[in-house]
């Protein structure tokens, strides 16, 4: 799919400041299955100082502009780059981009990762709001994070589909797969990940789930 063409990241500096140490009165943070994780958007913002919040795990984060704010262990405001707060949380998880590349590619639901990082701190809303909607929570990652180009859902599909990986498959099996991908680029990884996508158009004009899969595939893997 194009992830392992990606070049070895350069190493990163500054020192980690664990957001488990921060604490702030209550407040939640819920990932949905959107990559964002957010609920209540429009609701957030404070259009007056341009301000939005978020709850990670217990600590309220205020992004300002391309910035967030937050209280340390010691009561002291931290303000820093957005980037740097992601670098920092990516780097509890991930010694490198090679480390994520792999754990993203060995995943058989790449929601799981998406969800746990989610947990360890990693806004997926702020991430969309630097980086637009249109890439895919990996490139986000890769962009943001270890300053890879940003390639969107769409270009990766159509990379996919230039390098004719489904030949080796009969037409239906093909028609399903192209048809993954188009949704894939529109709608993102998560819509994909489930077999209930197959109850949808264009795939419920092509019979029901388990025949489709049996018909091109012959059953789900």
């Amino acid at each position: 799919d194009g992830e392992d063409e990606l070049e070895q990241d350069d190493p990163f500096e500054g020192e980690d400041i664990d957001p488990e140490s921060i604490q702030e009165p209550e407040a939640s943070y819920d990932s949905s299955s959107s990559p964002s994780g957010a609920s209540n958007a429009e609701d957030d913002w404070q259009d007056e100082h341009r301000v939005r919040k978020f709850h990670v795990n217990g600590v309220t984060v205020k992004a300002i502009a391309e910035r967030v704010q937050y209280y340390d262990a010691d009561g002291k405001l931290v303000t820093e780059s957005f980037k740097d707060y992601t670098r920092k949380t990516m780097a509890k998880q991930f010694t490198s981009m090679d480390d994520f590349v792999k754990r993203w590619q060995d995943a058989d639901k790449k929601q799981a990762i998406i969800d746990e990082l989610a947990e360890e701190g990693i806004i997926w809303e702020a991430l969309e709001l630097e980086v637009g909607k249109d890439l895919d929570p990996f490139d986000m990652i890769c962009h943001v994070v270890y300053d890879q180009p940003a390639l969107t859902r769409k270009e990766r599909a159509d990379n996919v589909k230039k390098r004719n990986y489904f030949t080796k498959y009969g037409e239906t099996a093909q028609q399903v797969l192209n048809n993954l991908l188009d949704k894939y680029a529109d709608e993102g990884v998560q819509e994909i990940e489930n077999i209930h996508v197959l109850k949808v158009k264009p795939f419920d004009e092509m019979g029901r789930p388990a025949e489709i899969v049996k018909k091109c595939f012959g059953g789900k893997e």
